[in-house]
């Protein structure tokens, strides 16, 4: 076999691992966020952080970007021990903090959090949905390196026909989170017809499908290895997501928003209906012909076509779960809320998603099918409730700490009652002026910029490095100084205050 042979015979054929395990993974990175915060504000209090840039880089590298290398790696095996670990770290730091308050230091417990309930947040940002993305387009770029060397669990790739895989949950994650932030919620508040959205969203997938053709282009020049089950041999990740952006401003120009719940169930469970009722599952795992054909364009791309119909299922669930996130709220009760709805969401999907694989189908990411759906659905809510009861945490040490300054982190601010002198250190006018370095910040201010680089990069150490035959040690050297290197790009152009941007 060729080395190209044996790469693709490397990511083929897996059967993935289990949703618990899954689970506990996604928790980890809203952990990490929670200890650099507290780390942040524990530094602040001893007056030894400093507030170089390089400080701050190394920081946010160390707590948010390494954790996620080594439970990707070689602590695959004790993800849980390491999430328990980054919880006691966590709630260390809380202690700490409490114990050394500068605010309320004599209040008994009860009130400080009676008090801690009233205070109100600044409703212009959420940090949640920032930190989802960031940290599922993290698991993204080291997942897609990694996992061309031996050290990277092969239940964590890509599955073959059914089965949860992490990197399974990592596209259909990336399509929840930019539905979450898509245009059409931000503006929903403009009646624009229905010629100029779509116009404008013609004019936006222009850079996707440079994008998409060029990686077409570049992978069969250079004869790189594929995947082929993966969306066929012409098609790759950036056509779904040209498709899914162009069907769903067509689905959201015809139906509310607020009823986008309702159109994603139609979608989904009519896809599975036609999987189960017609030949549509035989055509797209066979062919045409029953034995695997790729002649004729249709059989070459049956993977990515088809599945398409399941990623604009789960864009428009995130446009729900945007929109009811995005709600104008104030008050810390009022998300302590919002956190367990989410949660509810999930377990209750998850108690379907069982009922699903047992009685209808398993999840095929192949097919994007209904349990692939309501998998990745769950999972995001558990990941977006774990995040936003950090961010809470989060909150409650900077309002344990007088002119505690946390980067992409809520901003508190007076709650009714406050008296004056009490506001003063709940919105320090550092925060409200200082333009703070910030990893997660910079990575979402740029995030297809560092998918990007992140396939660019991998790309060219899959051609310099003979990843199938490389140590330990070697593949970690490789990972971390490609994610360091990643990294500190997109945080140079924050800094310079560059946004790349097409559109």
């Amino acid at each position: 076999m060729s080395q190209k042979q044996l790469k693709e015979a490397f990511i083929s054929n897996l059967n993935g691992t289990s949703v618990l395990e899954i689970t506990q993974g996604l928790c980890l990175p809203a952990f990490c966020i929670l200890c650099r915060g507290l780390l942040i504000i524990s530094l602040q209090h001893l007056s030894s952080f400093s507030h170089n840039w390089r400080t701050r880089f190394f920081v946010d590298f160390v707590v948010l970007v390494i954790p996620l290398v080594t439970a990707l790696t070689i602590l695959s095996s004790f993800i849980f021990f390491e999430l328990l670990i980054v919880i006691m770290c966590g709630a260390g730091l809380v202690y700490q903090i409490y114990q050394r308050r500068t605010c309320y230091a004599r209040v008994p417990v009860q009130k400080i959090l009676e008090k801690f309930l009233q205070v109100s947040l600044e409703s212009e940002y959420n940090p949640t949905i920032s930190n989802y993305r960031v940290s599922n387009s993290v698991f993204v770029a080291i997942a897609i390196l990694a996992v061309d060397f031996p050290l990277f669990p092969r239940r964590f790739a890509k599955t073959e026909l059914y089965g949860t895989g992490a990197m399974d949950f990592g596209v259909g994650g990336l399509v929840f989170g930019s539905a979450m932030v898509c245009p059409e919620i931000r503006r929903r508040k403009h009646r624009e017809g229905f010629g100029f959205h779509l116009l404008k969203s013609l004019y936006s997938v222009w850079p996707l499908i440079i994008l998409g053709l060029g990686r077409l282009i570049t992978i069969k020049s250079i004869e790189y290895q594929e995947h082929l089950t993966e969306y066929g041999v012409h098609w790759n990740f950036f056509f779904t997501l040209i498709v899914v952006k162009l069907v769903t401003t067509v689905l959201l120009i015809v139906f509310p928003l607020n009823k986008s719940w309702i159109v994603a169930i139609s979608i989904i469970v009519l896809y599975q209906l036609t999987l189960d009722l017609t030949p549509l599952k035989r055509f797209i795992l066979y062919g045409s012909d029953g034995s695997g054909t790729r002649v004729g364009l249709l059989n070459a791309n049956r993977e990515g076509i088809a599945s398409t119909l399941g990623y604009v299922a789960i864009h428009m669930a995130g446009v729900q779960t945007g929109l009811y996130v995005f709600r104008n709220r104030i008050h810390i009760k009022d998300w302590i809320k919002v956190a367990c709805c989410l949660l509810l969401v999930s377990i209750s999907l998850l108690t379907s998603l069982y009922i699903v694989q047992v009685k209808v189908e398993a999840v095929s990411r192949r097919m994007a099918n209904l349990a692939f759906c309501m998998w990745i659905v769950a999972s995001s809510l558990i990941f977006l409730s774990c995040l936003l009861l950090t961010d809470i945490i989060l909150s409650f040490a900077k309002f344990l700490i007088k002119g505690a300054l946390v980067p992409c982190s809520w901003k508190l601010i007076q709650s009714p009652g406050t008296n004056k002198k009490h506001s003063d250190f709940l919105v320090p006018k550092a925060e409200r002026e200082e333009l703070s370095p910030c990893l997660i910040t910079a990575l979402n201010r740029n995030q297809l910029m560092f998918f990007l680089l992140s396939n660019i990069t991998t790309g060219l150490i899959n051609l310099m490095v003979d990843t199938l035959h490389s140590s330990t040690l070697w593949a970690l050297f490789v990972l971390h100084v490609y994610m360091f290197t990643n990294c500190l790009i997109i945080y140079i152009l924050y800094l310079q205050g560059k946004t790349v941007k097409f559109w």
